[in-house]
Formats: C-alpha cells, sequence, structure tokens
C-alpha cells in the first residue's frame, strides 16, 4: 500500500471509531467542558475550548507514532519482521473491529494494561482543574491522549509498519483526525449524536468495517510480499541468463 493509502486508513479508522470514543471519552470531554468557567461552556467559546482540549490529544498521539517509529524503525530490517509488523496491525484491527461490535471483548483486557499508568497521572489531572487558560487545556488534552484505549492501540500497530518515524506520527496524526469530530461533538454536548452512535446497529457496522480494513491490510502485505518475491525471482533469472550468456560468448571467443 502507498503512504496515502495508510493515512487515509489511519483517518478511516478514527472516523469509524466514533462509535469507541463516545463511551471511551466521552465522560472525559464531559468532564473538561465542566471544569471550564460558566460563561465558557457555551456556543463558539466551548468549541474553541475543546478544540484545545483535542490539539493536546492530537499531540500526544503524533509524539506517541514519532516515538514508535525511531524505536521501532530498524525492526524493519529485520527479514522475518517485515510481514510479521503489518499481519500484527492487520489481526489487531480485525479485534479492534469485533471489540467494537460487541462480538469479541478480548482488547478489554489489553486496554486494562495502561491503566496503571492513567492512575499515576490522576494527581496530575487534578492538578489541571479548573482550567483557567489555554495551557491548562492544551497540558490536560496531552494528558487525555494517554487514556488507554484500544482503538489508539490499534493505530499504533498501524503506524509502527511504517519504517520512517515521521511517517508513523503522520499515521497517528491522522488517526486523531479521524476521531476528532465526534468528540467535538461529544465535547459539545449534542447528545442526539451520541445515542446515534451508541446504538448496537451503529457500533456493529462500523466495527465490521474497521475488520474490513484489518483484511485489506493483511491482504496488502500478502500481495506486497509476493511482488517482492516475485521481483527478487526475476532478478535473480535476468542474472541467470546474463551469466549463460557471457559463458557463451567467452566460450566463442576461446575457439
Amino acid at each position: 500500500m502507498t503512504d496515502l493509502a495508510w493515512l487515509l486508513t489511519a483517518l478511516t479508522m478514527g472516523l469509524l471509531g466514533g462509535t469507541h470514543c463516545v463511551g471511551m471519552c466521552g465522560g472525559l470531554s464531559g468532564a473538561f467542558t465542566f471544569a471550564l468557567p460558566a460563561d465558557q461552556r457555551q456556543g463558539w467559546r466551548l468549541l474553541a475550548w475543546q478544540l484545545v482540549f483535542n490539539s493536546g490529544r492530537l499531540l500526544t498521539y503524533t509524539l506517541l507514532g514519532l516515538v514508535a517509529g525511531v524505536l521501532l524503525a530498524d525492526l524493519q530490517n529485520l527479514g522475518p519482521m517485515k510481514k510479521i509488523i503489518p499481519i500484527t496491525a492487520g489481526v489487531f484491527m480485525i479485534l479492534m473491529g469485533a471489540y467494537m461490535a460487541g462480538w469479541f471483548a478480548a482488547l478489554a483486557q489489553i486496554e486494562r494494561l495502561g491503566g496503571p499508568l492513567w492512575r499515576a497521572l490522576a494527581p496530575l489531572r487534578q492538578r489541571l482543574f479548573p482550567v483557567r487558560h489555554p495551557g491548562h487545556a492544551l497540558a490536560a488534552g496531552m494528558i487525555w491522549g494517554l487514556l488507554p484505549c484500544g482503538l489508539v492501540y490499534s493505530a499504533m500497530t498501524l503506524a509502527i509498519t511504517r519504517a520512517d518515524p515521521a511517517q508513523s506520527a503522520l499515521v497517528m496524526l491522522a488517526f486523531g483526525l479521524g476521531t476528532l469530530p465526534t468528540l467535538l461533538l461529544t465535547g459539545t454536548a449534542a447528545g442526539q449524536i451520541k445515542r446515534l452512535l451508541q446504538r448496537p446497529a451503529t457500533r456493529k457496522t462500523a466495527g465490521l468495517l474497521i475488520i474490513l480494513f484489518g483484511l485489506w491490510t493483511l491482504l496488502g502485505t500478502q500481495l506486497h510480499g509476493g511482488h517482492q518475491h516475485a521481483g527478487q525471482s526475476s532478478g535473480k533469472s535476468a542474472e541467470h541468463e546474463a551469466a549463460m550468456n557471457h559463458a557463451e560468448h567467452g566460450s566463442a571467443h576461446h575457439h
């Protein structure tokens, strides 16, 4: 898959993951709203504050992608890992889709792995409330980005399939931008939207689509591997043919 395809996959996963975001982040987004002064909780002022909160969240996602890219880029140079990492990303997306649809809850256990860090950050979160200026809001949003979430973990597995830290960061940014519409609506108390996203049919549809993206990721990995193998075989055939021609030419010259 091209780099653009990876970015579109991450963006779409974020958009489809809105049903999960409402459940995971809806309460926190609402808490940020109530942490604002009363005169800032309406209209464009509330929207502006929510944009600052979410900018902090997207900044954390981007930094996580960058760090993962720096730490894990060398893994891409290890032969078997070139296939294992994309396959892991595809499988993780399939599991995430099944989790969102309510068909398979294994990722709930993985989400709990981040619980200790989230609890350790509780004193810092409390120190930022009430929110008095945009710096507080940005810092609170950056902490929000560390909330244990299977959807974020799925995006991270997608990000580390890129062999370049900048591309890993861009994948995570694209994913964050995909989640933005839902969380802005949640933060501004769009009750009807929340109810729509939480309907079982909506969650199942979104989960199924993410499963399809996971399958597409797996298929792309296999096709890329097949083309690479074919290219290598073609290269070897060309080298063999050149060697044979050289041998024949040398033999004719000798005679």
